[in-house]
């Protein structure tokens, strides 16, 4: 690459950037949609996977297994374009959330199941011969030891929504990438504003991992 070539990425990521970082929040707004929306979702997904009855389980189980095992970009083609066939018509914003809160509740149910099992039993028979119900010791005792078990699982999957919602813009959603790609259709120059994308998730997401990071500590403080 010579100077000329050099100094045509840069202005042109430069020229960028107010559109991308116009379109910043409404990336942030999908990524903390979905885990604000998939953490309730998944932590009952987590339950039933651990109820006692099995009719529970083996739904639960199925849900996590088609979710998990399935593309992300095939779930939103599903929701968006395939549900309309049976009726049921979602502006893009609306089918790009729910595709993207039911990926990342799969998943975090996994964390929060696995979190949950970490807690030795033996805690729960000492809530239990100390009269405690069984939700007040999942509140009291449970959740509290198994959020910071969960703790950077949760704060990888907030990670992984921030660049899931790239896939959005097949759906039209102008976000982060989508907005990247209306630029090099006036300029006809893609790497700059690419780049200059990249950056901004990068950005996000190192953000993302100091708060990780400081939580972490403070958590460890806690205990």
């Amino acid at each position: 690459m010579n100077t000329e070539q050099l100094h045509l990425v840069v202005n042109s990521a430069v020229q960028s950037l107010p559109t991308l970082l116009a379109a910043t929040p409404i990336t942030l707004g999908f990524a903390l949609a979905a885990m604000l929306l998939g953490l309730p979702l998944g932590f009952l997904v987590a339950l039933a996977r651990l109820s006692r009855f099995s009719l529970l389980r083996g739904v639960s189980s199925v849900f996590v297994s088609f979710i998990r095992g399935t593309p992300l970009l095939v779930q939103i083609f599903v929701i968006y374009y395939g549900l309309p066939s049976l009726g049921i018509t979602l502006n893009p914003v609306a089918g790009g959330t729910i595709a993207l809160t039911l990926n990342a509740a799969a998943y975090l149910s996994e964390t929060i199941r696995a979190a949950i099992l970490s807690i030795p039993r033996g805690q729960r028979e000492a809530a239990t011969s100390l009269g405690l119900s069984p939700s007040q010791t999942m509140r009291l005792i449970i959740l509290p030891q198994a959020a910071r078990v969960a703790l950077p699982s949760l704060s990888n999957t907030l990670i992984g929504l921030v660049k899931d919602t790239s896939l959005v813009s097949v759906i039209t959603v102008v976000e982060l990438l989508r907005s990247a790609q209306l630029v090099i259709a006036r300029t006809f120059e893609p790497f700059g504003p690419y780049l200059a994308a990249a950056l901004i998730y990068w950005a996000i997401s190192s953000a993302l991992e100091l708060v990780q990071r400081a939580l972490e500590r403070r958590f460890a403080r806690g205990s």
